[in-house]
């Protein structure tokens, strides 16, 4: 009977049994005689004692293993067990001289460059592979909230014919005869099937940009968390749902992630009320208690940053909603505000200092929308395909967008978004 394999983190409910393990070789402590070796998974490490000298010659870091033994209690090691090996057998060699980095210290001793370089080398490290346990877990909380409320799912183009957002910050792409972009974001595909009849939908998928940027907190391809939901009163809906996941989340993570949490050193706490306050206000309150001067319409990264100071301390809250953004500064979709001359019903979500979130309600009209995309110096007609469906009974509607590393990023509070993602796209790199 061939034994079945068992995950480390599962050893815990195997005392005195016999177990196949299968794992990296994580460290090694040689005493000739014998040794302690530290087998790694992607569940946790453990410890194994090999009394064998044939085991133990040729034992090298990273090698691939299986390994049969039996399970004893060790209080004295972090996962409360060990293993007395019985038989290892190398299932993949390595080739290599000197690792790039130490994979098994507790510091990591390599520029985030060069851990990028050898991307597939670097998430071997438990602490940097918990950040994707974690994304991971941001995602179906994601999901899952959104399938709880009847939204669908959808999966759109990201080879397009034209931009989403206006500017020249799109990739161009040789598609056969033509010129074609790459999707800044699928706006235009959900508002789309909004009007087709699905009402309430999100995306999980690719964004490009092409800024040039080359900061902490940006990326030329991330992935952008998409939502948006028609037969709505005002952007308030938006909000209070986006409210509603960000709780949903934290309390998600805390049952899901408490390991990847405790390993990275992270308490979330429950999520309060999330204060919303109008731009103008905003800047209003940089100045007055920041000497912080805001350019027109917006604020900037230094804004961010003074802005959740200021929540922190007065709401006792890491999350700000800034609502009432200018026409100007926003896309030619979105709804003017009736309630204020020149301002939208549109919103930013600020978190911990930085933007994670842009959202709001968008014009349903068909001739107000035509004659916006006119305000905004563009053609309707390069449009058509999007315009249809506003002839034909498009609701009130609305919608926002997350950026999946930027909320990864500050829930763990890491240094850079590079950190947050798997193989970052930016200024310089385009390898591995």
């Amino acid at each position: 009977m061939v034994m079945k394999r068992i995950r480390i983190q599962e050893l815990g409910e195997q005392i005195q049994s016999e177990v196949l393990l299968k794992g990296w070789v994580h460290k090694i402590k040689n005493f000739s005689q014998f040794a302690f070796v530290l087998l790694r998974d992607k569940t946790g490490i453990v410890q194994l004692v090999l009394d064998d000298e044939e085991m133990i010659k040729g034992l090298k870091l990273e090698m691939a293993v299986e390994v049969e033994g039996k399970v004893v209690v060790n209080k004295t090691t972090p996962e409360g067990v060990e293993i007395q090996v019985k038989n290892m057998r190398t299932v993949g060699k390595t080739y290599y001289d000197l690792l790039p980095f130490s994979i098994n210290q507790r510091q990591m001793n390599a520029a985030l460059e060069t851990q990028l370089d050898h991307r597939s080398i670097s998430l071997r490290r438990p602490n940097k592979r918990a950040v994707f346990k974690v994304q991971e877990e941001i995602v179906e909380s994601f999901r899952n909230y959104l399938r709880g409320l009847g939204f669908s799912e959808i999966h759109t183009p990201k080879i397009v014919a034209s931009g989403t957002e206006g500017g020249s910050e799109v990739f161009t792409v040789n598609y056969f005869d033509r010129r074609a972009f790459l999707a800044q974001s699928p706006q235009f595909y959900k508002q789309m099937m909004v009007g087709a009849g699905f009402e309430a939908v999100f995306e999980i998928g690719h964004a490009y940009r092409a800024e040039l940027h080359n900061t902490w907190r940006h990326l030329n391809e991330y992935v952008s968390l998409d939502i948006e939901i028609g037969f709505i009163e005002n952007e308030e809906e938006l909000m209070d749902l986006e409210e509603g996941f960000i709780k949903y989340l934290f309390k998600h993570l805390q049952e899901t992630c408490s390991r990847e949490l405790k390993m990275l050193g992270k308490d979330l706490a429950d999520i309060n009320e999330i204060p919303r306050i109008p731009l103008s206000e905003v800047q209003q309150i940089l100045l007055d208690g920041y000497d912080k001067k805001s350019p027109v319409g917006n604020i900037d990264a230094e804004g961010e940053i003074l802005l959740s100071q200021y929540i922190k301390e007065k709401y006792k809250s890491d999350f700000v909603f800034i609502t009432k953004y200018p026409a100007a500064k926003r896309p030619m979709y979105t709804m003017p505000d009736d309630k204020g001359e020149g301002m939208t019903k549109s919103f930013d979500l600020i978190y911990k200092g930085l933007e994670i979130t842009t959202g709001g309600q968008r014009i349903h009209d068909y001739q107000m929308l035509k004659e916006n995309i006119i305000k905004f110096g563009s053609n309707p007609e390069d449009f058509d395909f999007y315009l249809e469906t506003f002839k034909y009974g498009m609701p009130p509607h609305g919608g926002f967008a997350i950026g999946l590393e930027r909320l990864t990023m500050k829930i763990l509070d890491l240094e850079n978004i590079r950190e947050a993602t798997l193989f970052p796209r930016d200024l310089n790199r385009i390898t591995p």
